[in-house]
């Protein structure tokens, strides 16, 4: 299960990189209560927010949760607590202590660092690491706001929230419908300066409109051809051609002339000469030997 859980948070934060435009290091605000649960449980701040957000990230703290934080400092384990906080970002919200004796809480704190002007929309492109269910509540209307928070020691990243899917989805659309846009308006637009070339290259301007209509036309009925068909292609027309046969003379020039063409030579074998030495001695033998004639026959 936790390899299932990592691999859907690192598809859900590449999600948000293409929709919304995160990028590394992720700017990840955090509340007091989220870095006293940290502490809480023995875990490493930012060491547990890479591994969940798959990437480096930059904690950062307001002005307001750090205060809060120096206001328990009595009270039992807050020191490691305030000293975490220290190692993170300091991110100003604008709320002093002269203006604000006391911290603001972490609602409005945080909508004021990510959503000042109510637009709905997460402009610097903040990560929310809290444990205020009010608050993620309230975040879940902001498009593309990734929020995590501790449960049970264990650090979850929230799904994608209904405005967020929605922009996403739409932006999908946007990018599939520019995809299928044919470049017809950059054809025109060339074909239409070769018709004002030819128009200025001839001396009257109506021949030149022809000339730009007569593109104009071909060029359409020319893409038509060109439009692919879909369905079952048909054979391979070299593979459906009939054998060719022998051409015969058809005139009677060619005819004689084939008839009084020389025949071609025979190519004769020429013996070896071992051979023929061995033939030689044997047919010499034969016939020049001397005929013997008994001395009884001569007389």
């Amino acid at each position: 299960m936790r390899g299932k859980r990592s691999k859907q948070y690192r598809k859900l934060m590449e999600r948000y990189c293409m929709t919304f435009g995160f990028r590394e290091p992720y700017q990840v605000l955090v509340d007091a209560e989220m870095v006293q649960d940290s502490c809480r449980f023995k875990m490493e701040l930012e060491p547990a927010l890479q591994r969940t957000a798959h990437g480096k990230v930059k904690p950062m703290i307001t002005q307001c949760e750090i205060r809060k934080l120096y206001a328990k400092k009595n009270e039992p384990g807050i020191n490691e607590a305030i000293e975490v906080a220290k190692s993170c970002e300091r991110r100003r919200c604008g709320h002093h202590p002269d203006e604000y004796p006391e911290p603001l809480s972490t609602l409005e704190c945080f909508q004021s660092v990510i959503d000042p002007k109510d637009t709905g929309e997460n402009k610097h492109r903040y990560v929310v690491a809290s444990q205020n269910h009010e608050l993620r509540r309230t975040l879940r209307g902001v498009r593309g706001v990734p929020l995590i928070y501790i449960k049970r020691s264990v650090m979850i990243l929230e799904p994608m929230s209904d405005e967020s899917v929605q922009i996403r989805a739409r932006e999908e659309r946007k990018k599939f419908r520019a995809g299928l846009k044919p470049t017809i308006g950059k054809r025109k637009r060339e074909e239409k300066e070769d018709g004002e070339d030819d128009a200025a290259g001839n001396p009257g301007g109506e021949g030149g409109d022809e000339t730009a209509s007569g593109i104009n036309g071909s060029s359409a009925e020319a893409a038509r051809k060109k439009k692919k068909r879909h369905g079952p292609k048909g054979p391979n027309p070299l593979s459906v051609q009939k054998a060719k046969k022998k051409s015969q003379p058809s005139t009677k020039e060619e005819q004689t002339r084939d008839a009084e063409a020389p025949a071609k030579r025979k190519r004769q074998r020429k013996a070896k000469p071992s051979e023929a030495s061995a033939s030689t001695d044997h047919d010499g033998g034969d016939r020049g030997a001397p005929t013997a004639v008994s001395a009884g026959g001569e007389s």
